[in-house]
C-alpha cells in the first residue's frame, strides 16, 4: 500500500470502528492523528507510538475544534494527506417521543462536523491530492422504522460526500463507508434500555445475510483501501456498503 509516512486524521479513534480503522492505518504505515474525547483511550492508542500517532482530545461538534485538529495534524505530521470522519452520535427511538435537540446533536457529529473538518482541511488536502473517507451506515439508505431521525443525518453525510466529490476532483477524492452492524460500544450509548438493545441487536442479525456482526478491523481494510491513491485513484464520491449483505 501507498500510505507509508501518509499523514491521517481520524476522528472518534479511540474504540470501536474507529480503532479498527487505527490500527489498520498503522499496518499500513501512515503518519495517524488520533481524535476523541476521552484522553485515556487515546493515550493507549498513542503508547509506544511516539513517532507515529498524536492524539488530540476534542468533542468535533465543538466550535473551533476543526481548526486546532488539523493545525495540531500539520505541526506534528507536516500537513494532511487523508482524513477519515469516523465520530458518529446515535439515538433511536419512534417519532412520538424523539426530541428536536436529539436531531440537533446528531446532525452536528453527523454532518456538521464532517463538513467543517474538511474544510479546514481542504488547502493541505488540495495541495497533496488527498482523500477523504466519511464513515457513515446502512440507516442512510435503508426505510428503518424508530431511527428515522438517524437515518436522516446519515443520509444527508451520504449526499456530502457525493457532492464534494464532483466539487472537489480532481484534487481531492471523497468517498464514504456504509457498515452494518458492527460490535462496538455504541450499542449501550444509544438511550435504550438493556433489552431494547439486546431485542435490537439479535434483529440486526437475524437481516443480516452474513449472520454476524462486522468489526472494525473490516472496516479498517477498506478505509485503507480507498485512502490509497495507487489502490483507489480513480475512486471519487462512491457509497460503499460493508455490511455483511444487509443492503443486498
Amino acid at each position: 500500500m501507498s500510505l507509508d509516512k501518509k499523514s491521517v486524521v481520524i476522528t472518534g479513534a479511540a474504540t470501536g470502528i474507529g480503532r479498527g480503522i487505527t490500527e489498520c492505518l498503522l499496518e499500513a504505515g501512515a503518519y495517524v492523528t488520533v481524535v476523541g474525547r476521552r484522553a485515556h483511550l487515546l493515550d493507549e492508542l498513542a503508547d509506544g507510538r511516539p513517532d507515529t500517532v498524536t492524539a488530540v482530545v476534542a468533542d468535533v461538534s465543538e466550535p473551533g475544534a476543526a481548526e486546532r485538529i488539523v493545525a495540531d495534524a500539520t505541526e506534528r505530521f507536516g500537513g494532511v494527506d487523508g482524513l477519515v470522519n469516523n465520530a458518529g452520535l446515535a439515538r433511536f427511538g419512534p417519532l412520538d417521543t424523539a426530541r428536536p435537540e436529539v436531531l440537533e446533536a446528531m446532525f452536528a457529529v453527523n454532518v456538521a462536523a464532517p463538513a467543517e473538518l474538511i474544510r479546514c482541511a481542504l488547502p493541505q488536502l488540495r495541495s497533496r491530492r488527498g482523500s477523504v473517507v466519511n464513515i457513515s451506515s446502512v440507516g442512510g439508505v435503508l426505510a428503518l422504522p424508530g431511527r428515522s431521525f438517524y437515518g436522516a443525518t446519515k443520509a444527508a453525510l451520504n449526499s456530502l460526500t457525493r457532492s464534494l466529490a464532483k466539487e472537489l476532483a480532481p484534487e481531492v477524492r471523497v468517498n464514504a463507508i456504509l457498515p452494518g452492524p458492527v460490535d462496538t460500544p455504541m450499542w449501550h450509548d444509544m438511550g435504550l434500555d438493556e433489552a431494547a438493545t439486546e431485542d435490537l441487536r439479535a434483529g440486526l442479525v437475524a437481516s443480516t445475510p452474513m449472520g454476524r456482526f462486522g468489526t472494525g478491523t473490516e472496516i479498517g481494510r477498506w478505509v485503507c483501501h480507498l485512502l490509497d491513491p495507487d489502490l483507489a485513484g480513480w475512486t471519487t464520491g462512491v457509497l460503499l456498503p460493508v455490511d455483511g449483505g444487509r443492503t443486498a
